[in-house]
């Protein structure tokens, strides 16, 4: 697992143990991808993945994480960084440390959807799908709203 790296008074972890689940959570449940998601099911999901975060002063103002068998696929999945930090270049130091991680090399398909930050992510090589119509699934937009 690479170390911990500084930069510019913030910290990014690899260590899963250092997430800091409520102030995920905090975060996810105001979000447009998955409003309203439990706690227990945000945990579940940081145990389940690899997770990137970026932290200062001790408390996580970033967060990502991937799906992954770790030999053909990879799904990038709840990239956020808090407002008040945002445009220090947090987002692209954690894409750039994403790419690098020694157990996404060699994938077959990287994928993400995002709403909003397509040149952000059109900048580390991320393009449109190149068949989408070869791509399907099962969505259900406001499950965790359905569920409270």
């Amino acid at each position: 697992m690479p170390k911990k790296m500084s930069r510019s008074g913030y910290t990014i972890s690899w260590d899963r143990a250092a997430q800091q689940a409520d102030r995920i959570h905090a975060y996810l449940t105001r979000s447009y991808w998955c409003e309203g998601i439990p706690l227990s099911t945000v945990k579940r999901s940081i145990e389940g993945s690899l997770c990137i975060g970026v932290f200062t002063k001790g408390e996580q103002v970033g967060f990502a994480r991937v799906i992954t068998d770790s030999a053909t696929f990879a799904y990038l999945c709840d990239v956020y960084v808090l407002e008040d930090h945002r445009g220090k270049g947090l987002a692209t130091w954690m894409l750039e440390e994403i790419l690098a991680y020694p157990a996404l090399q060699g994938l077959r398909r990287f994928t993400l959807a995002t709403r909003d930050a397509h040149a952000l992510y059109a900048r580390h090589g991320f393009k449109p799908l190149s068949r989408p119509e070869s791509f399907m699934e099962i969505r259900r937009p406001d499950l965790y709203l359905r569920q409270g």
